[in-house]
This record gives structure tokens, C-alpha cells and sequence, in this order.
């Protein structure tokens, strides 16, 4: 009869390493992170219940309508393009880019619609933009 001999040794996990490594990621993590401070944006909007400014003559109008169409001076475009509404603008300046221009855009238009308008704008040069309000009515 062979007698077998019972180990009693008890098992033990050496945590040694596995706290080094969890060491190393914290600090190659620490390292390696890019920490960015969210700015935001603080925008105080205009009031639109102010003088109303006089019309001169050698004002354009751009209009955008509520499904992001464009017309200059009441005259549509072809499309709704950047490039369009850039080479319209040269056309109708005749190169002077000292035209005060005024953004009329419908209350429903897309931001988008505006944002590009106001670019092609401002890629075609043009620094003289005034952005059309109405007064608010008194229904509150």
C-alpha cells in the first residue's frame, strides 16, 4: 500500500507583479492623456429694438428662404451652392468689395444655410455685412 503524502502548502498569488504592471499603465496613461479645457462660448445676442438704420443706395440684399435658397437683390439663384452665391456676388459688385451687403435670412432657415452664406462672404472678401433683424411685436 503506498501511502500518499498530503501537501498541505498553501497557494498564494504574488501580487508583486501584477501591481507593478497596474503601476506602469497608471502612469503611462497619466502621461500619455491630453487634457483640453472645454471652452465655451459666451454669446450675448443683439437686442433687435433698435433705430432702424437708413438704407443706402449701394446696398445688396442676400435673402435666404426657409428651405435655404439664396436670392441677390430679389433675384433668385440657380441653386443653393457656395460657388454660386460667390460668383453672383462678383457679378452683381463688379468687384467692389466695399459694398455694404445685408443678410435678410427667413426666421425657419437653417443654420447652415446662414453659415454658408456668411462664408461665401466672407471668401469673396467682403468685410461691410449687416445681418437684417424686425422689431419684436408686443404680443408677449
Amino acid at each position: 500500500m503506498k501511502f500518499q503524502r498530503r501537501i498541505t502548502e498553501e497557494l498564494s498569488i504574488n501580487l508583486t507583479p501584477l501591481i507593478d504592471v497596474v503601476f506602469l499603465l497608471l502612469i503611462f496613461f497619466m502621461v500619455s492623456t491630453t487634457f483640453t479645457r472645454e471652452t465655451r462660448l459666451a454669446v450675448n445676442l443683439p437686442e433687435a429694438d433698435g433705430e432702424a438704420v437708413q438704407e443706402s443706395a449701394g446696398q445688396i440684399e442676400i435673402s435666404v428662404s426657409q428651405n435655404g435658397s439664396y436670392a441677390i437683390d430679389g433675384r433668385p439663384l440657380v441653386n443653393a451652392e457656395r460657388d454660386t452665391l460667390m460668383n453672383a456676388l462678383e457679378e452683381v459688385t463688379q468687384g467692389n468689395r466695399d459694398v455694404a451687403l445685408i443678410l435678410i435670412a427667413d426666421a425657419a432657415a437653417t443654420h447652415q444655410a446662414v453659415v454658408t452664406a456668411m462664408d461665401a462672404i466672407g471668401q469673396s472678401g467682403f468685410s461691410r455685412l449687416s445681418i437684417a433683424t424686425r422689431q419684436p411685436t408686443d404680443d408677449n
